[in-house]
């Protein structure tokens, strides 16, 4: 009997991985790091700044273009004490109004040192170039703490109070404070919409070279907007993946990002994020054409294993895609809003891209049941060769390019 997606056991997806092997730092050129092609079977060594030699032309890359906020602000008490805020996403508003609004808003946060901020106490602490930013404690809830905040002068909108008075949230893997070189670093050379709490660590290898090179072959890209959040770091702590709740995420897609996709000859996903928004636009359209959605109100979403229910459609990718196009021209709207929490694990049929750019993933993550998904049982001779020839891991680490096995089909 073929074994349901949930009841996968996380302990199947790991591996050792040495601390020493944690990558701590960027190298000092972007596309200087090493690059695993791996494609029916085989596995070549290469530098990143040879990826073009290695996709087909006329292929889309599909890139999100979300950048990183200033989400971690450190509050000093009277008394000395440091309460630590991390800014995960706004509380009842979206992430665009959140952060151009000015005077005040309210945040789903993660607090270091909750136990010390007394009941009533207002955290404050100054804006470089005049004025103040205050936090109030709202409420605790399961898994994270409502903060209020409110700053002076109130015309300036949140994103530059977080600009001047926060930083870079860094993963938990890198045991270091941020420091100066992660606020350009630890961001895409193509970041656009302000909103992650992680970057899209696949990307942080382009440069302006790579991305010419690409444009020589005919090879362009396509920007997808999905705003990373902490949750991409929760560990899975149960051991079948049927316990594990996956994070939902708000993505975003422009009708000309979906029309270059329905005339794409080939996509490439650049990380997992991307590949997550262009399965989750495959089903999302099915329920479309199956009625899901029928109040204008209602938000266009994919919940965790909803694909696993509707694997028997038998619609094809573009023609999902163009349902989600003709949506938006009868809506005359330019942008796509949905929201995913789609887990993609061993199974999954893919239907969007033959390949994936990314990095090497921590053992038992999500992010690695993705790559375990994509490539098949063989994810481990990969891991195990970037393993044996000193690749660096996680984040600030190396790259890979993977091509999905078995092909995509037409």
């Amino acid at each position: 009997m073929k074994q349901k997606p949930q009841e996968i056991k996380i302990a199947d997806y790991t591996y050792e991985l040495p601390n020493e092997r944690i990558a701590a730092f960027p190298l000092p050129k972007r596309d200087d790091s090493k690059l695993l092609v791996y494609k029916s079977g085989r596995i070549s060594d290469e530098r990143f700044y040879q990826l073009p030699s290695q996709l087909p032309p006329n292929t889309t890359l599909v890139v999100n273009n979300t950048k990183v906020i200033e989400a971690r602000v450190l509050f000093r008490k009277p008394s000395g004490g440091v309460i630590e805020i991390f800014c995960l996403e706004p509380h009842n508003t979206s992430m665009e109004m959140a952060l151009q609004g000015g005077g005040v808003c309210s945040w789903n946060c993660l607090v270091g040192g909750a136990s010390k901020w007394k009941p009533g106490q207002v955290l404050e602490k100054e804006v470089p170039g005049g004025g103040t930013l205050q936090a109030f404690y709202v409420s605790k809830e399961v898994d994270h703490f409502v903060i209020r905040f409110a700053w002076q002068p109130a015309h300036l909108p949140f994103a530059d109070v977080l600009h001047q008075t926060g930083a870079i949230p860094l993963p938990p893997y890198i045991k270091r404070d941020a420091q100066t070189e992660d606020s350009t670093r630890y961001q895409t050379v193509f970041a656009d919409k302000e909103g992650s709490v992680a970057a899209p660590t696949a990307a942080l290898h382009f440069t302006d070279e790579v991305f010419s090179a690409l444009a020589a072959k005919n090879i362009h890209t396509a920007p997808v907007t999905l705003h990373v959040g902490a949750g991409t770091f929760k560990p899975v702590k149960s051991e079948t993946i049927g316990e594990h709740p996956m994070h939902a995420e708000h993505f975003q897609v422009s009708q000309h990002t979906l029309r270059k996709l329905i005339d794409s000859e080939n996509i490439v996903a650049v990380g997992t994020t991307s590949l997550r928004t262009l399965e989750s636009l495959h089903w999302i359209g099915i329920k479309l054409l199956n009625g899901a959605f029928l109040s204008n109100e209602e938000e266009l979403e994919l919940v965790q294993w909803e694909c696993y229910e509707l694997a028997a459609q038998t619609i094809t990718y573009k023609e999902s895609l163009q349902a989600l196009l003709q949506h938006l021209e009868q809506k005359n709207q330019e942008l796509l809003f949905c929201r995913t929490s789609l887990i993609i694990v061993p199974g999954y049929t893919f239907k969007s891209a033959s390949a994936i750019v990314t990095n090497f993933h921590q053992p038992q993550s999500t992010l690695l049941l993705l790559v375990a998904a994509f490539v098949g049982p063989e994810w481990k001779k990969v891991y195990r060769h970037a393993l044996d020839n000193e690749y660096r891991f996680l984040s600030y680490g190396d790259s890979s390019l993977l091509s999905r096995t078995p092909p995509l089909s037409p």
